[in-house]
């Protein structure tokens, strides 16, 4: 997979890359916004979004949802509870995820899950590394988009 000259894509969370899709059923729609880290909810087909300590499955798609009922209005709407929600994994591809406020990571940092399913820089004693930032982002008061290497 060639990724030279990477750029966000408008409306779109997947950068470049093909990813392993699953739907599955979003449980609480609290912070469920596409790009999005997620966790495994009550039963094997739910999702909910991952917090910091939380072992990630996948991000929360967008223009892979296969029913348009629910599919957000755009990548910066949330998706309802109970909607049928496409999860990327399975590594190796770019994904528009979103990193948390107060950071500065450089492209080719570590990145771990972070509090709402944003990411963080890693610490170099801990954390469950779910993908290499692949440009650098500084935030400060408010969250950013970030593109992340997935890992997961």
């Amino acid at each position: 997979m060639t990724m030279l000259g990477l750029r966000a894509p408008n409306n779109k969370i997947l950068v470049a890359g093909t990813p392993l899709i699953q739907e599955l059923n979003v449980e609480d729609a609290t912070n469920m916004y596409p790009g999005r880290l997620v966790i495994k909810g009550t039963n094997d087909n739910d999702v909910t979004v991952c917090g910091a300590a939380g072992i990630c499955i996948g991000w929360l798609g967008y223009e892979q949802c296969t029913n348009a009922g629910f599919m957000p209005t755009d990548k910066t709407t949330i998706y309802a509870a109970n909607a049928q929600a496409p999860v990327l994994y399975g590594g190796g591809f770019v994904v528009l995820g979103k990193l948390a406020a107060s950071q500065t990571v450089v492209k080719g940092d570590r990145l771990v899950a972070a509090d709402e399913g944003m990411v963080s820089k890693a610490a170099s004693d801990g954390g469950i590394v779910v993908g290499i930032a692949m440009e650098s982002v500084t935030t400060t008061t408010e969250a950013a988009d970030i593109m992340v290497l997935s890992l997961i």
